[in-house]
């Protein structure tokens, strides 16, 4: 569904846009980060990714779900995959790769959380198959997920210095692969929260199996999707007060509120699009929706070449584009922005060309 390519197209679109500020100090609120508990319009991002994720697994494991049994060519694909998308994360992590000694690599991130959590998801629903399974295996991903932070975390085990996650984290890896930006070893993207993220993508892929696979778009799917959604985010928010909305922990809370914005936005977008037919104004988005993974990494390369590789005497030309023109001329915040959708426009032309190609890149 045209849709569904537009919200991933959306998707990867706001994820560059916050991730290449002209400046960190200057960047208006909605585009940053909640702090800790809690959420803002830049925390769906990430969710977003994971939902289609799923809404897309249910159109591409259809025929393989439909065999008896579970195939070593299906559970092989998606070993492959995982394996593929960690080990280019963990190669974007350390690129440029002279600039850090690998001793000093940080093991996770985006990319190596999208496997993980694919990889789980992937297996469960390869396994379970029925919709009610899946549903089980999704609400217990996520009671498991509350129950080890609960049980084994501090006096406070939702708090930065006393969850668990941190410590699973620093059990396997050493503390110079684990993530500082909070200021203590704690990796946002860590182990705990696969189980948590990989429900995430089974609840996309719920959705689109039971509301939008084989059927036309019509107004009933939206009504049924919206009645979901909305229940998803109310739960999510009666949960929030006894199991916080968290994204660097990646709490159940978390993901039934984001889930249920997202199933909202989709509904609309099916309404709009598929059915009402207003769909001129998706094109840029299509765009980026053909190859959402190669844009992504793509803008992740490029940032790492504008701060490690073009460096001069007085600063390096991420920097200098930011300071020599866009703050001067349209002032800190603004041309923080600006800066960001410049950026933006670069990958889009890249992703563009292939667009215009028909050029896919499938991993």
């Amino acid at each position: 569904m045209l849709s569904i390519d537009v919200l991933r197209g959306m998707t990867i679109f706001l994820m560059i846009i916050v991730n290449t500020p002209g400046s960190w100090a200057y960047v208006w609120a909605p585009l940053k980060h909640a702090k800790w508990h809690g959420a803002t319009p830049t925390d769906l991002v990430f969710p977003s990714f994971l939902f289609v994720i799923g809404l897309s697994m249910a159109f591409s494991l259809k025929s393989s779900l439909e065999e008896s049994s579970v195939s070593k060519d299906l559970l092989l694909k998606i070993l492959r995959r995982a394996a593929l998308i960690f080990l280019i994360g963990l190669l974007l992590n350390w690129f440029p790769f002279y600039y850090k000694h690998i001793s000093n690599l940080r093991i996770f991130g985006v990319l190596q959380r999208i496997a993980l959590a694919y990889l789980l998801a992937g297996l469960a629903i390869s396994f379970f198959r029925k919709n009610h399974l899946i549903h089980i295996a999704a609400l217990a991903f996520l009671i498991l997920h509350w129950w080890i932070l609960l049980f084994f975390g501090g006096a406070d085990p939702y708090s930065l210095e006393g969850n668990i996650s941190g410590p699973i984290d620093l059990y396997f890896f050493s503390e110079s692969h684990i993530y500082k930006g909070f200021g203590i070893r704690f990796d946002p993207e860590g182990l705990l929260g696969t189980l948590s993220s990989g429900a995430h993508i089974m609840i996309g892929f719920l959705i689109a199996k039971k509301l939008i696979l084989g059927n036309e778009a019509n107004l009933s799917m939206v009504r049924k999707l919206i009645l979901y959604s909305v229940t998803m985010l109310l739960v999510g928010t009666l949960w929030s007060p006894y199991y916080p909305i968290n994204k660097p922990l990646w709490t159940g809370s978390y993901v039934l509120y984001t889930c249920g914005i997202l199933g909202l936005f989709l509904a609309f977008l099916i309404w709009l699009i598929d059915i009402t037919g207003i769909k001129k104004w998706t094109h840029p988005f299509r765009v980026f929706g053909l190859n959402p993974l190669v844009s992504f990494v793509f803008s992740i390369l490029l940032v790492k070449v504008f701060l490690y590789i073009f460096r001069f005497e007085n600063g390096n030309l991420y920097g200098l584009a930011y300071k020599g023109f866009f703050q001067p001329v349209f002032g800190n915040y603004l041309g923080s922005f600006l800066f960001a959708l410049v950026f933006t426009g670069i990958i889009w032309f890249f992703s563009f060309l292939l667009y215009r190609k028909g050029k896919v890149v499938k991993i």
